[in-house]
């Protein structure tokens, strides 16, 4: 296969890195320690943590978790938000020779039930505000040691009222009652005692179970290994370096941390990226309250900031937006759902640095194209494979598409997942014999390389056997002036399949349905156009703010 993204590659990035330049996740955490430890690392809620009390806080643990008796490649679980915790937590499991599963704070019962089965977990970290979930969870689970956070840990003599108004005022904490848990505090104290024993891994060694959405049925658990992380962090390092060219005055790069640590874009974009580079996260555990977010952020010169279309959305349009300081802006991420050109647009005008618009997946530990950090217009597309990355576009028999037609986007890298946890049935189904995994995405790619989303294969809407694309309606509504956000789905219809309904979030309050009928008819063609439109006072969304279109679609909200 020609790799003609090549030479679109901005001057300075490499055709390929070296993965064995860490043998696994954990030499590369203590290389940081070591450098930078007088740095602070991460900071939430005015309170940070430095590199060295982050090493120091992560083997504590770590010999806690030793000291039970767990034995290498044991699954440990972390349900919290972006605390302070979340750093702690993440690189004591790595280093202490276990596997993480990222659980999102916000499931069901049912949910954590099935996700710690499944990866058969034997101890859990939560933050006590979701300990009423676990609660709730059935004792047929390998669970055996439970690790319950408070909101203020880690946070000294401030920690005491964070605490109170987090339990007392705010009533943020369900009661709950899970016998024989361990305080968070307590476990590092006691494994301060302990002897932590370091542990050899390889890059072949597991590292993380990262679980899908589980948009295609049930969530499977994505087998990271510690070559997979480490080459995606390398690969999104070097992408980066060319913004960071000639930015002298700055003296520790400032990455917002508002996309969940959970979620795989965070987890090696803003945690392990930021560590890496022996940068600052500044944590923020809500970003849905948009002012409590700005508020935090105040005083910081933001260097990265890494979010999704709907985020960027919200920040724009908050009247606070004009107090956070972008002059030393470097790069502005946009990831997990397509970036519309309008958001796109805006948020160039207000901080003069382009919104550069990636794609990845859980399975790819996820960056597999990203745009140039040194764009200045918003281009539409996913941007580039990124070094030592191959994307093939494919039809549905497997053969490569020609430049410019659409295709199943098919991935090939060290940054592709070893299969998914105890299915192999599952993992044959996307892997195909050359090596490459298939992502259920559709693309295509032009002749400079670049690739462009047209949808999820899953989410295509058929109109008289014409393909409609969600991406395209959506980027055009969100157009208008008098939409905050939209989503479009295909319902069924008597006469031609399928046809496009349109869900609404209003920012003026006077916008009629007659008012978009019209305005989509000078944009789109006849059978691309909306037959229903629903508004809402607020779409359903993902955990890192993605709109879920497939509950709209069957109607569960």
């Amino acid at each position: 296969m020609d790799k003609i993204w090549l030479k679109s590659y901005p001057p300075g990035v490499p055709v390929e890195i070296d993965p064995t330049q860490y043998a696994s996740i954990a030499d590369l955490l203590e290389e940081s320690f070591r450098k930078h430890r007088a740095k602070p690392a991460f900071v939430c809620m005015g309170h940070a943590i430095t590199y060295g009390e982050l090493d120091d806080l992560s083997c504590r643990l770590g010999a806690w978790f030793q000291a039970k008796g767990l034995v290498r490649g044991a699954r440990i679980a972390i349900m919290m938000p972006n605390v302070l915790q979340y750093p702690v937590a993440l690189a004591a499991i790595l280093r202490a020779g276990y596997v993480v599963v990222n659980v999102n704070p916000l499931y069901t019962p049912r949910e954590l039930e099935h996700q710690l089965r499944d990866s058969g977990a034997e101890a859990i970290i939560i933050l006590e505000n979701f300990a009423h979930t676990l609660q709730a969870v059935p004792a047929n689970t390998s669970v055996k040691h439970v690790v319950v956070a408070a909101m203020g840990d880690l946070m000294g003599a401030k920690g005491m009222l964070v605490n109170f108004v987090v339990r007392r005022v705010k009533k943020m904490v369900p009661a709950w009652s899970l016998p024989g848990h361990v305080r968070f505090n307590h476990a590092v104290a006691e494994g301060g005692r302990q002897k932590f024993k370091a542990v050899t891994q390889g890059p072949e060694d597991i590292a993380f179970l990262q679980y899908t959405g589980g948009t295609t049925g049930v969530a499977k658990g994505a087998t990271l290994t510690h070559r997979n992380i480490v080459a995606n962090v390398l690969q999104s390092h070097e992408w980066m370096d060319p913004g960071r060219h000639g930015r002298g005055e700055v003296d520790q790069f400032v990455t917002v941390v508002a996309l969940p640590l959970y979620h795989v874009f965070a987890l090696t974009v803003c945690g392990l990226l930021t560590i890496r580079t022996g940068g600052l996260g500044v944590l923020i555990p809500n970003p849905r309250d948009i002012g409590g977010m700005i508020k935090s952020l105040r005083g910081y010169a933001i260097t990265t900031i890494p979010a999704v279309n709907t985020l960027y959305n919200a920040l724009l349009n908050h009247p606070d937006f004009s107090q956070l300081d972008f002059s030393k802006l470097i790069t502005a991420n946009g990831g997990g759902m397509a970036v519309q050109e309008a958001v796109a647009k805006r948020w160039f005008e207000k901080t003069n640095t382009p919104i550069v618009e990636g794609y990845g997946l859980s399975e790819t530990s996820p960056c597999v194209t990203c745009n140039p950090v040194t764009v200045t217009e918003y281009s539409g597309t996913i941007g580039l494979p990124l070094p030592s990355t191959e994307v093939s576009i494919r039809d549905d028999d497997g053969n490569e598409v020609p430049l410019g037609q659409p295709g199943e986007i098919c991935i090939r890298g060290p940054q592709v997942m070893a299969g998914y946890w105890n299915r192999p049935d599952e993992t044959a189904k996307v892997m195909t014999g050359d090596g490459f995994f298939k992502s259920g995405d559709v693309g295509v790619m032009n002749d400079k390389g670049f690739v462009k989303i047209v949808d999820r294969k899953k989410d295509m809407i058929l109109v008289s056997g014409f393909n409609v694309y969600p991406n395209e309606i959506e980027d055009v509504v969100a157009k208008h002036p008098g939409v905050f956000e939209v989503a479009a789905v295909g319902i069924p219809d008597e006469r031609s399949g399928e046809s496009v309904k349109l869900f609404i979030v209003k920012k003026d309050p006077a916008l009629t349905d007659d008012d978009l009928f019209a305005f989509c008819k000078t944009q789109l063609t006849g059978y691309k156009c909306p037959k229903t439109i629903e508004f809402r006072s607020e779409l359903p969304k993902s955990n890192v703010g993605k709109i879920l279109r497939r509950e709209l679609r069957e109607g569960r909200v």
